[in-house]
């Protein structure tokens, strides 16, 4: 296989992925309308603010803008930015949204395949990145679930599993001697011993993003990114004609943080399904819009958030693409091998 073939079997793999994304995304929205009353779904969308749209994309931007301040953060902080400048730092995060489609959003290890495309960072190294990024957005999403927590009760016993499993999860990356004996039992099974050392690397580099000065920046960074796409749910509800409160602030809040959650735990492509089914729920139960209404603003949040991001890194892929160079042939073939072995 040559570079050719490597980089088509790359491009050929992620228009599987989104195509199928689009497939389900759409089977979606067509299923929740229906439950909804099509024609109600379409009359609300014709009746939706769309003045508002500037301000909810704007606050969908400035997410994606504080979350790649802290991608370059942490790319900096493991001195892993050789030949890497803030541009294509920016380029790289952005083509890493393409595969937010993608279950638990792991796809978007694709940054380190381009990473190691232009500077030959191993994947292994890298990747713990992408895990910091979803652990801090996480925990994020639960510090602002947590706010509205009063709205839902039924809500309280995930919160509080997810709260425990995150703690349990910290504290065994922070505990080496622990950390390294799990290691070590999974180097004894079948194909252990290939996959130990680089289960290590990862370990390594993982421990050092989360450590506590670390993991209280790069989570406040995240809170306050998350804070802008609340507050764009908060505008698509306006939109739908729900009138502006702090009361409805906080409903949109605790709703987009909760549907996003369980949109991760579910491990379904970009959440797909899970994410759009909760959000109508918690609408119709808390902020009591009809089932169309419900419907009409968690297709808009989506499709200005999810969507467009995917939107975004298509373009930015190809910018990439297009504008810099790759690595030698066996460079770039090694980080397929790489890519696969550490997903």
């Amino acid at each position: 296989m040559g570079q050719k073939a490597a980089t088509t079997s790359l491009r050929a793999g992620l228009r599987k992925s989104i195509l199928t994304s689009l497939i389900i995304g759409l089977a979606v929205v067509i299923a929740i309308s229906l439950f909804s009353d099509l024609r109600a779904v379409g009359n609300d969308l014709l009746t939706f603010d769309w003045a508002l749209l500037p301000l909810i994309l704007v606050g969908t931007v400035i997410n994606y803008w504080l979350r790649w301040l802290k991608w370059d953060y942490y790319l900096r902080y493991l001195k892993l930015d050789r030949d890497i400048d803030r541009s294509t730092s920016g380029l790289i995060f952005t083509a890493g949204l393409v595969m937010s489609v993608t279950p638990g959003k792991m796809g978007e290890v694709l940054k380190s395949f381009l990473l190691r495309q232009r500077n030959g960072t191993p994947i292994s190294r890298s990747a713990p990145i992408v895990l910091a990024e979803r652990l801090t957005d996480g925990i994020a999403m639960l510090l602002l679930m947590g706010l509205g927590l009063t709205l839902y009760p039924p809500a309280r016993p995930l919160f509080v599993i997810l709260v425990l499993l995150t703690i349990i999860g910290i504290i065994i990356v922070q505990r080496q001697t622990l950390a390294l004996a799990i290691i070590r039992m999974i180097a004894r099974l079948p194909l252990g011993q290939r996959l130990a050392p680089r289960l290590e690397t990862i370990y390594t580099t993982t421990a050092q993003l989360l450590h506590w000065r670390i993991l209280l920046i790069s989570t406040v960074i995240s809170v306050v990114s998350w804070g802008f796409e609340c507050l764009a749910f908060f505008w698509v509800l306006m939109g739908v004609g729900s009138t502006p409160s702090w009361l409805l602030l906080l409903q949109a809040t605790f709703i987009f943080a909760a549907s996003t959650l369980f949109g991760l735990v579910s491990f379904l492509p970009g959440g797909l399904g899970a994410s759009e089914v909760s959000s109508v729920g918690l609408l119709l139960a808390l902020v009591g819009l009809s089932a169309s209404a419900a419907t009409t603003a968690t297709i808009v949040i989506r499709f200005c958030t999810l969507w467009f991001g995917v939107l975004l890194g298509v373009i930015a892929l190809a910018w990439l693409s297009r504008y810099t160079g790759t690595l030698r042939e066996q460079d770039d073939l090694a980080s397929l091998s790489d890519a696969s072995e550490v997903l």
